[in-house]
């Protein structure tokens, strides 16, 4: 329990849409649970108590993902009833150390767009900072999420911000960017670069692969990152293979910088106004395997 009230410091700090987890496994880290006799629901006593709230967060509220309408519409009821909680508790609780904290509502519905645009009318009454959207990314065919998308920021205000949460690959990037999304996260840059995988301007690297044993050429001549021109494909190939830590490591700087590179350039064509004809060209070569 020590290690996870850690966690659960850890989280206070961070943008992180893993509180449904760490929430129903140890409820007493996000709030106060009074005895209940709703076994159906044993979070429905569930209080939001948040006592170490530090700079600026964006708490996503409980949530559930579920496969089949009936059960969507039900967890979407149960999470519209936990946001008004949420946000009851936001407003009386006054800011740690001056800085100030934001929420951020996360627009449900599965992969149901009638229970998606119920979700975004519905947080929209809470004149919010910003809006998330969730339970995406989860297994669905991208197409389809790429219509929940769609369906919610048709609906979502235009001047505030829009979190498409979990996501993800740099394509689904694009494609949310094109579809109003500002912001993102996601473990992929880092979690991918472990297992040796790099994203490049012009495709995607496995650099374990035995055609990059001898390729002595830097890990990207195109990169922003130091470790793109200081190491060599060969040499980052060699530590992978050998199952040493720093290929993990120069591999998630790389596909860090990658990423930032990448949603720079397309605010550079957003602003030049051909964001989709570049966009386009990008998809394209993104999706190559070098």
């Amino acid at each position: 329990m020590d290690f996870l009230k850690s966690i659960g410091k850890l989280l206070d700090k961070t943008i992180c849409d893993s509180y449904l987890f760490m929430a129903k496994k140890t409820p007493s880290l996000f709030g106060r649970l009074y005895k209940t006799t709703n076994k159906d629901n044993p979070l429905a006593d569930f209080v939001p108590h948040t006592t170490e709230l530090l700079a600026l967060q964006l708490y996503p509220r409980l949530a559930e993902v579920a496969p089949a309408r009936e059960y969507a519409a039900k967890s979407l009821g149960l999470t519209e009833r936990w946001l008004d909680r949420c946000f009851n508790q936001y407003h009386r609780t006054s800011p740690k150390y001056g800085h100030y904290q934001a929420l951020f509502p996360i627009v449900q519905g599965c992969t149901y767009p009638d229970l998606r645009a119920r979700a975004a009318e519905n947080v929209k009454q809470y004149d919010a900072d910003g809006y998330a959207i969730g339970g995406l990314a989860v297994g669905e065919p991208t197409e389809v999420m790429y219509e929940m998308i769609e369906v919610v920021n048709a609906i979502l205000p235009e001047d505030r911000p829009r979190y498409l949460m979990g996501v993800g690959t740099p394509v689904n990037i694009l494609e949310g960017i094109e579809r109003g999304v500002d912001m993102f996260d996601c473990v992929m840059p880092t979690r991918n670069g472990r297992n040796g995988q790099l994203f490049t301007a012009e495709g995607v690297i496995n650099i374990r692969n035995k055609k990059w044993e001898d390729d002595f050429s830097p890990v990207d001549p195109a990169g922003t990152a130091f470790v793109d021109r200081l190491y060599s494909k060969a040499y980052l190939h060699h530590l992978c293979v050998c199952g040493e830590m720093l290929a993990a490591e120069i591999a998630s700087l790389h596909n860090i910088a990658f990423y930032l590179r990448l949603v720079g350039a397309a605010r550079e064509h957003i602003l030049a106004g051909d964001f989709r004809a570049w966009k386009e060209g990008m998809v394209e070569k993104l999706t190559r395997r070098l």
